[in-house]
């Protein structure tokens, strides 16, 4: 029978304890699921050293060589979905269904990753006779990465397989709250043979963790995926001491439904994507901006379908939408929509918390908001959509400018000058026009604005944690 697994620290190729634990709860009935542990400041020391000697060990093995090992781990991780699902479902709450999809997609990182592993070329740069000017991509060094709760298994694996495949080793401080995913993957990795010290896992209160790591000499990049306050905390502690940082932080992304696109189909596939991982996506399809025209048939399309939406626990078989994965989340939605309706919004599916224990919350879609309602400008992280009518593409674009925020926007429409027009002027570090989709690992994803900077997925992702070095030679002297 499939279990929560035991909690563990691993640092220098060693599973350890600590005398300071914090519980682990079951969203869908506030139960314990188990005891983490909390790394104490000799436990980050050791992480420390160990993550030095591992990055001299790791970063002179052949490219090819290490991505053996973190394509074998991959394979690992494929052969057990379903015991890592069911860790993810517990711990966070998603159905089983999206869970494994989640591991999937964690694997894919890793395989595509470690496939460019082996193509971080350089370059030679054209000279005069008896000089050469030669480009080397090396790796950057020991990183300290820290990954959210919304996705256990795929946030980390982002970082873990950029940083492997470059040949960095890694410090991870995965979330406290969902961190059975993240030891899943350790687990892959030490099986797979990865050398002591490439890979450690440490929890702990994340400023903390960062406060200290941060500033320590061993470290060479910071990566972080949470939201903006905290990420520029954090890149204020990086610029201090002169240290890179890659920024996944915080979006509320738009929605722009045109005049010529089919309103209900785009609707009901809205409503699929919202429901997706309870809403607690940075990605996640939040502003909706439906051309007047095709306004009244959007609204009354995804209402409908929003309340067919089965809420529960993920490991039943018929849920399509788990609870949020924790009280803050649920106090954050009551305040917006309290807000939104107080300022004359409409409030047209959801809208309260049913009477059970769990943190549960229906797929709440709220239409006619004004600008100055909460929500419009603070991102909900959580099953709440919003929809308001548009005049014109530019009235759109506008709009779905209008926020500091610029992770993640998407369009429906048929028109190649709509198309021309959105991708020259809409704000978004991804923009994805007739799919839900903002990324795939073949892809770099990021922000701008206040969304973050650098990337991840792609060979653009790769060379995050990559240096540059110049090397000009004189033959002769």
């Amino acid at each position: 029978m499939t279990v929560y697994p035991e909690l563990y620290l691993y640092i220098a190729g060693a599973w350890r304890k600590s005398k300071e634990t914090l519980p682990v709860l079951n969203p869908a009935d506030e139960s314990v699921l188990g005891e983490l542990p909390i790394a104490s400041r000799s436990d980050l020391d050791d992480a420390l050293d160990a993550a030095a000697a591992g990055h001299k060990v790791w970063s002179a093995m052949a490219p090819a060589k290490r991505a053996e090992i973190i394509i074998r781990a991959s394979s690992i991780m494929r052969q057990r979905v379903e015991e890592i699902a069911y860790s993810l479902t517990l711990e966070h709450g998603k159905p089983l269904a999206q869970a494994r999809l989640e591991v999937q997609r964690g694997c894919e990182f890793f395989e595509w990753d470690a496939g460019e592993a082996v193509r971080t070329y350089g370059r030679v740069i054209p000279s005069e006779s008896g000089i050469r000017y030669m480009v080397l991509h090396q790796p950057i060094g020991p990183v300290a990465a820290f990954s959210p709760w919304n996705f256990p298994m795929s946030q980390p694996s982002r970082k873990i397989a950029g940083a492997l495949a470059a040949g960095c080793s890694i410090i991870l401080k995965a979330a406290e709250e969902t961190p059975a995913g993240a030891m899943h993957i350790v687990r892959a990795f030490h099986d797979a043979g990865l050398p002591p010290g490439v890979l450690n896992l440490v929890f702990g209160v994340p400023s903390e963790i960062s406060s200290y790591l941060i500033p320590q000499q061993q470290i060479r990049l910071v990566a972080f995926t949470g939201s903006t306050a905290v990420g520029k905390q954090l890149s204020e502690i990086a610029a201090r001491h002169v240290k890179p940082v890659l920024m996944e932080l915080g979006g509320h992304a738009p929605v722009i439904v045109c005049d010529d696109v089919d309103p209900v189909a785009a609707a009901q596939l809205s409503v699929l994507r919202k429901a997706r991982n309870a809403g607690q996506v940075c990605t996640s399809p939040t502003r909706f901006f439906v051309h007047k025209d095709r306004y009244q048939a959007f609204v009354k399309a995804f209402v409908e379908r929003a309340k067919t939406i089965v809420v529960g626990n993920g490991l039943a078989h018929s849920t399509e939408m788990g609870p949020v994965a924790n009280h803050r989340r649920v106090e954050a939605l009551d305040r917006l929509i309290t807000d939104a309706a107080d300022k004359g919004a409409r409030v047209l599916a959801g809208g309260t918390r049913p009477q059970c224990r769990g943190y549960y919350f229906p797929l709440t879609v709220a239409a006619d908001l004004p600008d100055d309602a909460l929500a419009m400008s603070e991102e909900p992280f959580g099953p709440l959509a919003l929809i308001n009518p548009v005049d014109s593409l530019d009235d759109a674009i506008e709009k779905a400018n209008s926020l500091p925020f610029g992770l993640a926007a998407y369009a429906f429409t048929h028109s190649a000058r709509n198309v021309h027009l959105l991708s020259e002027r809409i704000e978004a570090g991804n923009l994805s026009i007739n799919t839900l989709e903002a990324s795939v690992a073949e892809t770099p994803f990021g922000g701008v604005k206040e969304s973050g900077y650098g990337r991840e997925g792609g060979m653009e992702g790769l060379h995050q944690y990559m240096s540059i070095k110049n090397v000009s030679h004189r033959i002769a002297f």
